[in-house]
């Protein structure tokens, strides 16, 4: 998706699009292809250092929080199987029991994910600069610039440059 990439992705309008299959069904329908597409085609696209970056973080008793700017309905899945019971995605909307094909709420997505993690925190004895936060993307520099333990993984030319420039760690996951 060069659109995403270059950090020019219209969200609302690329959702209204993704969505469009989902509309008129249940979640429960979908259940079983989403969990063939999450075994299938994610789960060997899971990086070995992922893993053993959260475990690390597990073990050190943090609270692990998987930011995503994928829908609910595939990321929860995914979180599932990472043994991340928390998750902020993009939230789907339902009308009697069936996908709409709307989104709801703020998108986590750029700016948004700072938002809906800050609404996450708010009254919570948490606070961001003892946060860490791994991403690929420039379009999470909002949220980058925001906590004290930022990550740039494999990360694309303008989240490269940037983490250079503010010394932020550049991590190579295989």
């Amino acid at each position: 998706m060069k659109a995403y990439a270059e950090g020019a992705l219209a969200m609302e309008e690329y959702m209204a699009f993704a969505l469009e299959p989902l509309i008129g069904r249940a979640p429960e329908e979908l259940e079983p292809e989403i969990d063939a597409y999450v075994e299938d085609v994610i789960e060997p696209l899971i990086f070995s250092d992922a893993c053993r970056c959260i475990a690390e973080h597990r073990a050190r008793g943090d609270r692990i929080v998987l930011i995503s700017a994928s829908g609910a309905h595939l990321v929860e899945p995914i979180a599932g199987r990472l043994g991340i019971s928390e998750i902020l995605a993009i939230d789907l909307e339902l009308a009697h029991g069936v996908y709409t094909g709307r989104t709801q709420g703020v998108l986590t997505y750029r700016e948004g994910k700072l938002t809906r993690l800050l609404e996450l925190i708010d009254h919570q004895e948490v606070e961001l600069a003892d946060a860490s936060f791994y991403s690929d993307s420039r379009n999470d520099l909002p949220l980058l610039e925001r906590v004290g333990h930022p990550h740039a993984v494999n990360p694309d030319p303008r989240l490269r440059e940037q983490a250079s420039r503010r010394g932020w760690p550049i991590l190579e996951w295989k």
